[in-house]
């Protein structure tokens, strides 16, 4: 079986700046990615069919006969036995949206071809970026059981550590746990390889935290939050996800947020996740060009890949940072702030796309990678692309 997942246009701009760097399926909500899930599901390769830019990190493998899934979509049992039974040209779709296909090639801006049937379960599209976030306690315990079935936890030897939930607890070889607490009651807490959760820290179910990942002496974690590969957390976080490779190692709130890969949040940085008279958050939409609501009471920070802010940043409910962006200074920034910004509250400049990129090669090769002309003909097709947000340029 070879499974192409492809990007719908349309999602993939509203969800931008995430996607500004990866396609929709390379998000992580829960414990995987989208695309891990779907791997895992059918046991079998997957590529991407997404914008040109992206091809040569993000390759599609094409054969004879294809199974075509919307990267945007979460798998269930339901689901994966439907796309199982489909037959060549055959696809499902739900109120309008194409779910999945089975072909040996797919034209997007036409499905006439396709036989079509309206599937007919609810399903989990992560379409919008508060999705990610409002969606992850569920795909945490759909993960969990995924990864965890068949298999025995670690063992937590540490005898100054609390757990209460025991049961829904899975760590993963190679995870060091230190005089911490940890309450699965409400929901499963998942510890990947080599994951570090040191002193004093006070954890919640649901709860992910992958390869490598560190939750810093002191932090508090208050559920149905991912920390993603190679992250380090520490303060308050609130069901917010951290798609990997970044820092918020220090005090501060991050509420209902989701920050990409890259990112460094300086210390006591703030976000507010409710508005003072409780209406739904607004939020930057790339697709609409301008701000959506989202119909949510709760929404703090979507930050993409390679931003960071300095110390006591103070970002507004409902804030979209770009993706190479650097913020800083006292004042609340604005809501929308574009890629390759420089500045705060006080006005921006642009930051150049060559310092920028040096910054992104230092940040990578702590973590042992290298900037390579891929990446960085990602970051400057981003840079050209996201100009005219830019608006003092002009």
């Amino acid at each position: 079986m070879n499974i192409i997942l492809f990007d719908d246009s349309q999602i993939r701009k509203s969800l931008l700046p995430l996607t500004y760097t990866r396609p929709v399926a390379e998000i992580r909500v829960g414990i995987l990615t989208i695309n891990e899930k779907w791997s895992k599901r059918f046991d079998a390769p997957t590529s991407f069919r997404t914008e040109e830019y992206l091809n040569t990190k993000y390759p599609q493998h094409l054969e004879e006969e294809n199974i075509f899934i919307n990267s945007a979509l979460c798998p269930n049992d339901k689901l994966v036995a439907e796309i199982e039974k489909l037959g060549l040209n055959e696809g499902i779709e739900r109120n309008g949206q194409l779910l999945a296909a089975k072909a040996s090639e797919l034209d997007l801006d036409n499905f006439t071809v396709l036989k079509l049937t309206e599937h007919a379960n609810e399903v989990t599209l992560i379409d919008q970026p508060w999705k990610i976030f409002k969606q992850n306690a569920a795909q945490i315990e759909a993960d969990f059981k995924l990864i965890t079935k068949g298999r025995s936890s670690a063992v937590i030897t540490d005898l100054h550590t609390i757990v209460y939930g025991k049961e829904n607890i899975f760590i993963e070889e190679g995870a060091s746990i230190k005089a911490a607490v940890i309450n699965a009651e409400n929901g499963p807490v998942y510890i990947g390889k080599n994951a570090h959760v040191h002193e004093g820290a006070i954890i919640k179910g649901a709860f992910a935290m992958c390869e490598g990942a560190h939750v810093n002496m002191g932090a508090k974690i208050k559920g149905d939050s991912t920390i993603g590969p190679f992250s380090k957390v520490g303060g308050e976080v609130s069901n917010s996800v951290v798609l990997g490779y970044s820092n918020k190692g220090h005090d501060g709130f991050l509420g209902n947020s989701v920050i990409g890969q890259w990112c460094n949040i300086g210390a006591d940085t703030n976000t507010s996740n409710l508005k003072n008279n409780y209406d739904n958050v607004k939020l930057w939409n790339y697709e609409k060009g301008g701000f959506r609501d989202s119909g949510e009471q709760f929404c703090g920070l979507i930050m993409g890949d390679h931003s960071k802010c300095g110390i006591n940043t103070m970002f507004n409910t409902g804030t979209v940072v770009g993706v190479s962006s650097n913020i800083f200074g006292s004042g609340f920034p604005r809501n929308f702030i574009p890629s390759f910004s420089w500045g705060g509250a006080a006005g921006f400049s642009t930051f150049n796309k060559s310092k920028a990129g040096e910054v992104a090669s230092r940040v990578m090769a702590r973590r042992n990678f290298e900037y390579t002309d891929i990446e960085k003909n990602i970051l400057h097709h981003v840079f050209e692309s996201s100009a005219q947000f830019r608006i003092w340029d002009k």
